[in-house]
């Protein structure tokens, strides 16, 4: 699978997925389709296993979580999140770590301030190691942390450019 890249999304500073300087988190890079379908790219490590070998199921769900409640700015722009109210996840393989992970997620319903996503988690074979759906709330970004976070914590650029496409398997 294919997808043209129409965009980058920001990051931010410290978020657990996203955080440019987080230590501990995933440091995961956002991009928009032309299909308004959102690809995560992150590099789990050995600190976010749970058995040896395999990723936390928590940070697989956590990866989701992120990309399909992120996948609404393909819509509104970077500053309309999703607050999550749901999510369902299941896990189908064990996913590794210390290797890419490319999630996709998207929007399959938007009702004003309410919308609902679901996405996949796959492996680097292009097999699908973990699905996702959720309900989600629309927020503004200076509604979750205030006009401090906006200027402080958000609005980061990735540091590599942006491809023109991702390729899965």
């Amino acid at each position: 699978m294919k997808y043209k890249v129409k965009r980058a999304q920001f990051n931010s500073k410290n978020c657990f997925i996203c955080g440019k300087m987080n230590e501990m988190g995933l440091r995961a890079r956002f991009y928009e389709t032309t299909d308004n379908e959102l690809i995560s790219i992150s590099l789990p490590r050995a600190k976010h296993q749970s058995y040896p070998m395999t990723l936390h199921g928590g940070v697989s769900a956590a990866i989701l979580d992120e990309t399909i409640g992120r996948a609404i700015c393909a819509f509104y722009g970077d500053m309309v999140w999703g607050v999550t109210m749901e999510l369902h996840v299941k896990y189908r393989k064990p996913v590794p770590y210390d290797g890419e992970l490319i999630a996709i997620g998207r929007i399959t319903a938007d009702r004003g301030r309410i919308f609902e996503g679901e996405g996949e988690l796959y492996l680097p074979n292009g097999e699908v190691a973990v699905e996702a759906r959720g309900t989600y709330m629309k927020r503004q970004v200076d509604q979750l942390g205030g006009a401090g976070f906006v200027d402080e914590e958000w609005g980061f650029t990735p540091d590599e450019a942006t491809p023109e496409w991702i390729e899965i398997g």
